[in-house]
């Protein structure tokens, strides 16, 4: 077969070569496309369900709301683990699947049993699924400053206006807001004037559950038109909450200000930021699996700029405290640099040893197109350029012109002899002869390489998937140069 490949090559020299040239131009394209991350897509199909539960203490969460829900989740298809975090008022339950279930499916198989769930847990208690997020989701953390003295001003812009528009950008998962204080209602009853006026603490909760919410109050048809009933009690006027009525006494409404004081408090708070010294409000944004690094970053940069103008006074946006792109920019830049310094490395190794110089460049010619090869074949597997991927091509890389090197130098030595002959042979002939030469040993030892690469898909866990890329750059490439050797190389050679 590699005979045929070989003379086939030789009479088609121009198909050849312009096949070569696609594909460099191909998979020049398909480089300066390809997602960019610093590992592998390590991504598990981990689901977080987060319930809150205000009142309780972290027993009763984790007797009322935790085991509930575990007991519900527990036997999903392809689940490998269940873990809990039961806090104040807080419950926390991840569900961890097997490696390669897909995530979507996961949530909807969670899904399904949560709403059993739904029955046994408190009435207060609403078990939310939390969005997917990648492994090492974190792609930046930016710092809000500014409104000094109004920690809870600062807090609701990031909430109301910052985070929502960094959700819009595609392949954002979540934007957590940290820092600042949150602004809620606060109500300090008078317990010696409710006694006074005969109002009871289940009277006072009561009128504060039902304060904030809007209700529909049916419909009234007059003049032939209908017209929609609604009661408006969502509000954030103070007044309006210190005016509710919370029962009767001799005919007179007892309203809320009249046993309580009521104003604005920041929630308790669990933590606190700070940047450069000054309050802050932090926020972390994640990025959805299989999600590119590079181009997110770009994308929520852009929108950090666009809201900018929109900010008050005094109010900085554009702080960024940690960029996961920079790690990445320096790690793959560490391994391009890698690359390039080994390809030299060769080029000067090949000269001393060739002699030649155009017996080098034809042996170099091997690296490019193998590399580039390889770039196509991570694009049609949905592959990534990472460090693991470009490490198995600096391992390679000096590998590549082996199969080449071989072929150039046998293939230039019968050439060189053949011209010493009195009736030369036709160098089409010669060329063809010198190749199938060699041609069993180069597939040989390249087919060793391959086989001793190939434990590595065997490595399970996330350690398998860490390093299968490694050993898929490697295999491809070193591939990809044999059949360099036998169909470029030699059609190069019948120009020497």
């Amino acid at each position: 077969m590699f005979s045929f490949l070989v003379s086939a090559s030789l009479r088609c020299r121009i198909l050849v070569l312009v096949a070569a040239a696609i594909i460099v131009g191909y998979g020049v394209v398909t480089q300066r496309s390809m997602p960019i991350d610093v590992f592998p897509d390590l991504n598990k199909g981990i689901i977080t369900i987060m319930t809150e539960v205000p009142g309780l203490a972290p027993e009763e969460v984790e007797i009322l709301v935790t085991r509930p829900i575990e007991t519900a989740v527990a036997g999903a298809m392809g689940m490998t683990r269940i873990r809990s975090a039961s806090q104040i008022n807080l419950s926390i339950v991840y569900v961890e699947f097997d490696w390669g279930v897909d995530i979507l499916r996961a949530r909807q198989l969670v899904g399904e049993r949560l709403q059993v769930a739904r029955a046994q847990l408190p009435d207060s208690a609403q078990p939310i699924l939390m969005p997917t997020a990648s492994l090492m989701g974190e792609v930046m953390i930016i710092a809000m400053t500014g409104l000094p003295g109004d920690p809870m001003a600062l807090r609701e812009l990031a909430d109301w206006v910052v985070a929502p528009r960094l959700r819009a950008v595609s392949g954002v998962s979540t934007v957590q807001p940290i820092g600042g204080e949150v602004r809620q209602y606060h109500v300090a009853p008078d317990l010696m004037r409710m006694n006074q006026m005969g109002i009871t603490i289940q009277e006072l909760e009561r009128a504060l559950q039902l304060f904030g919410s809007n209700h529909g109050g049916g419909v009234s048809d007059r003049t032939a038109q209908e017209f929609q009933i609604r009661i408006l009690g969502r509000t954030a006027v103070l007044d309006d909450l210190r005016n509710v009525s919370i029962g009767q006494r001799f005919g007179q409404p007892i309203l809320l200000h009249q046993i309580a004081d009521i104003s604005f408090q920041p929630k308790q708070r669990r933590g606190d930021a700070s940047y450069m010294r000054q309050p802050a409000v932090l926020m972390s944004i994640q990025k959805q699996p299989a999600s590119d690094t590079l181009a997110l970053t770009a994308r929520l940069e852009a929108a950090i700029a666009d809201l900018g103008p929109a900010m008050p006074q005094g109010v900085k946006l554009d702080q960024i405290v940690f960029r996961q792109a920079d790690f990445i920019d320096a790690s793959i830049g560490n391994v391009q640099q890698v690359l390039v310094e080994a390809m030299a490395a060769v080029a000067v190794v090949l000269f001393l040893f060739l002699a030649n110089t155009r017996t080098t460049a034809i042996s170099l010619v091997a690296i490019p197109l193998s590399v580039l090869m390889t770039f196509i074949v991570f694009r049609w597997m949905g592959l990534t350029l990472n460090t693991m991927t470009l490490g198995g091509l600096a391992i390679a890389i000096g590998e590549l012109v082996d199969d080449a090197v071989v072929d150039v130098e046998n293939i230039y030595r019968r050439l060189s002899e053949n011209r010493l002959l009195a009736i030369p042979r036709a160098p089409l002939a010669v060329i063809a002869d010198a190749s199938q030469e060699v041609r069993s040993g180069i597939v040989q030892s390249t087919l060793i390489i391959i086989i001793v690469f190939i434990p590595v898909f065997a490595i399970p866990g996330i350690e398998g998937l860490f390093f299968a890329p490694l050993g898929i750059a490697y295999i491809v490439s070193i591939f990809s140069s044999l059949i360099v050797s036998i169909t470029v190389t030699p059609v190069l050679c019948y120009y020497l």
